[in-house]
């Protein structure tokens, strides 16, 4: 997949840009604060039809204005695209691909995948187990239609699940028949996300241990999948939390309590990993993730990589270096602040190579 030209108005920063990308590798460079991050999520909008920084649409509005409008003429698989995201104050928000609206926004999911790789990524090491959740909950959505819709129906049923304890504790009335009915929905849903999660992490760890070896050596990358599911009858463990869910007014049993345990050499990554361990680590993750959707898609999707040069040594610069260069990669973003870091990258990739300079009043090319 390759973005050909990219249209911002009213996009956080920007008051109007108009971009067009002619090569596989596109570098942006520019100090802090100067929008090469707005420049990627843009792009993330166009795949996932939100950001991947601010969850309200609202805060992503050019201060002062009261709409924004992004446009994308995206090649996938040698056809063109216009992909095209706006939002007003006040109004739903809008997609449209070649002009014709989506009646439901989860149908764009999957249709152009892009992959993030960003500072932030190390919380997946270090915070609670709803990010790594969600990071695997990223990838099987954009390859799996059943998986996504499944997913949005535990989601729909353990909101209305935990509603229903609340009325039940203030009401100090209960009704086991009707909450027996949402369990019900919760094991159907729920057991196939949880298989899901177990066979694609399965096919998905030799795409992650690859990268991680290449990045890091020698040392053993491990991830474990835990969930209440693998505990067996998951009718009869809604049943038996019951009461504790009246006490604590949430559903403590269930796909959304799952983890993913993140291991070196069979211990926790968090607790022994170094900086340069948990960079590579993370890196490794989306790299895997890259791999996994161009293998169950057949077209590679969109990388980008925001500011991932800190932390890494020289050693694991060089190694990513290697990665990006050899394993044909599609088109990928690269954002830094150093320019002279970014000129000894682009000289260990053959591809050819687009610089930009992201100043305050706009992006302009260089080389």
């Amino acid at each position: 997949m390759f973005i050909k030209r990219l249209r911002l108005v009213n996009f956080k920063n920007y008051r109007k840009i108009d971009i067009t990308f002619k090569s596989n590798v596109v570098s942006l460079i520019g100090r802090n604060g100067m929008g090469k991050t707005n420049l990627l999520d843009a792009i993330y909008y166009l795949s996932f039809t939100k950001s991947a920084i601010n969850s309200s649409d609202q805060q992503n509005i050019n201060h002062g204005e009261d709409f924004f409008s992004i446009i994308g003429t995206l090649n996938k698989e040698s056809k063109n695209y216009k992909v095209q995201c706006s939002y007003q104050n006040g109004l739903k928000k809008v997609f449209h691909v070649d002009d014709c609206p989506y009646e439901k926004l989860s149908d764009h999911i999957g249709e152009f995948p892009a992959v993030l790789i960003s500072p932030n990524d190390t919380d997946l090491v270090r915070e609670w187990s709803d990010l790594r959740r969600k990071f695997f909950d990223t990838l099987l959505c954009q390859i799996d239609k059943e998986y996504f819709q499944c997913l949005v129906k535990y989601n729909h049923y353990l909101k209305q699940r935990n509603s229903l304890l609340k009325l039940f504790a203030e009401r100090k009335n209960q009704d086991r028949e009707l909450i027996e009915k949402y369990d019900l929905e919760l094991v159907i849903s729920g057991s196939v996300i949880w298989e899901k999660r177990r066979d694609y992490l399965a096919a998905y760890l030799p795409y992650f241990e690859s990268y991680y070896r290449k990045l890091a050596g020698k040392e053993v990358a491990q991830i474990a999948y835990q969930s209440d599911y693998a505990k067996g009858d998951f009718y009869e463990n809604f049943k038996k939390h019951y009461a504790r869910d009246l006490a604590t007014q949430r559903t403590g049993f269930g796909i959304h309590r799952d983890d993913f345990e993140f291991l070196l050499a069979g211990k926790p990554l968090k607790k022994i990993g170094s900086q340069g361990q948990q960079k590579s680590f993370v890196i490794a993750l989306r790299l895997g993730q890259y791999a996994m959707i161009c293998n169950e898609k057949k077209f590679k999707p969109i990388l980008l990589l925001d500011d991932i040069f800190d932390k890494l040594d020289d050693e694991r610069i060089k190694s990513l270096s290697k990665i990006l260069n050899e394993d044909s990669l599609g088109q990928i973003f690269i954002t830094d602040a150093r320019m002279e870091r970014t000129q000894e990258l682009v000289k260990e990739i053959e591809a050819e190579v687009e610089i930009f300079e992201v100043v305050k009043d706009g992006v302009h090319k260089i080389s």
